[in-house]
């Protein structure tokens, strides 16, 4: 084990230093990266010029749902995102060396290319939390404390095992990139609203079929003390670490499950 942490330290080492190696075009891609996390906060404000309630909700409230969304997404982008390029490493048969190293084929997909310049992201969205829950008139509980801590990183774990669940279609059907985007990044855009301004068998579908519901709008129900307008119990608000928990280990199967089913490529 002592001898793993080593090499994931190395490559994790290796990435730091020739990411970073170009400081100025470094600089750049951290500022230029915050750019998709800035958009969704600006879509929120411009809709609320044209509307004093979104969904039922207050622009401080939805404010509480974006930062909870963006957060847990540009986070779990940092973090697991690079798996998404399995499809490119499948098809060229670079999968096949990942394989065949004295390490799990997982954790080295995402060291390879860790994008270390989307840590603006990570970091613009907990801001836009802190001043979101900060301004929201929260009533603070221990309990409330707890969530808020808690939901964010429920919220990474959900995302982190949908972007390792889509990516694995790429063991079945190479060309799956596009199937996967609509699912993580129109994941990230549904979270980033009230799920009340969806209807139908489309919110139905992603908020409780998927689960997405649980990443920012239940917790942030909860934080603000609001009874849900879907009728849903208060106890659902504090849901998340327990949906993120199943969806960790639906995405651990569906991955032991696609190694199995692999075939190299013959390169």
């Amino acid at each position: 084990m002592a001898e793993h942490l080593a090499a994931y330290r190395a490559l994790l080492g290796a990435q730091a230093r020739s990411q970073a190696a170009y400081r100025t075009s470094f600089v750049v891609d951290l500022v230029g990266n915050v750019g998709a996390t800035v958009f969704d906060v600006v879509t929120v404000l411009v809709l609320f010029g044209v509307t004093r309630e979104l969904g039922g909700f207050s622009l401080r409230e939805t404010l509480v749902i974006v930062g909870l969304s963006s957060f847990a997404f540009a986070t779990a982008d940092l973090l697991v995102g690079n798996v998404e390029r399995l499809p490119r490493y499948v098809r060229t048969g670079l999968f096949d060396a990942v394989l065949v190293r004295p390490l799990a084929a997982l954790p080295q997909l995402l060291l390879m290319d860790l994008p270390l310049r989307k840590v603006s992201r990570a970091v613009f969205g907990l801001a836009v939390l802190v001043v979101a829950v900060g301004s929201a008139g929260i009533d603070w509980t221990i309990g409330r404390v707890a969530l808020v801590v808690v939901a964010p990183l429920a919220g990474v774990v959900f995302f982190g095992a949908v972007f390792v669940t889509t990516a694995t279609v790429s063991f079945y059907w190479i060309e799956s990139g596009e199937l996967a985007n609509s699912v993580t990044y129109g994941g990230r855009d549904f979270t980033s609203y009230p799920v009340t301004v969806y209807g139908g068998w489309f919110r139905t579908v992603f908020a409780y079929g998927m689960g997405f519901a649980f990443v920012s709008y239940h917790p942030a129900l909860a934080l603000l003390g609001r009874p849900d307008p879907l009728g849903l119990p208060a106890w659902v608000g504090w849901a998340a670490p327990g949906v993120a928990a199943l969806a960790a280990a639906v995405a651990a199967l569906a991955w032991r499950v696609g190694i199995r089913h692999y075939r190299s490529t013959g390169s």
